[in-house]
């Protein structure tokens, strides 16, 4: 798999490290992930359960957003889909947005070395 770069980032990207990752970018420290009502439907469609379900289940409410839950590890908070033994996302194939744009946010624009300590995939240009 091809190293990514984009435009604004002193960093590139190999999507090819993820495979031997122990899934930083799912755990250590707490944040929201956020999901909007589109993603909220793919993945009750991909884990066949019901919208209620999986809000009851999976997401918490912050202000009018929703965000995934996260569990509490010896590592630091999880998200709920983060399969920590397998070190994979159990939803991988309809994560939501955030999770699809790592490590490419805005954040890491001007905190790449806090991004090159948490993922073994960032090679400084």
């Amino acid at each position: 798999m091809a190293a990514i770069q984009m435009d604004g980032f002193d960093f590139v990207f190999d999507p090819g490290a993820c495979e031997t990752c122990p899934g930083q970018c799912c755990c250590g420290e707490s944040g929201n992930v956020w999901v909007n009502l589109q993603e909220i439907n793919r993945i009750c469609l991909f884990l066949q359960i019901h919208f209620i379900d999986l809000v009851e289940a999976y997401l918490h409410r912050v202000g009018n957003r929703f965000s995934c839950k996260e569990r509490v590890t010896e590592q630091g908070m999880e998200c709920i889909f983060f399969k920590g033994a397998e070190k994979k996302c159990s939803i991988y194939a309809v994560r939501p947005t955030g999770c699809r744009s790592y490590p490419f946010w805005d954040h890491f624009k001007t905190h790449t070395e806090q991004l090159v300590q948490e993922c073994p995939a960032i090679k400084k240009k």
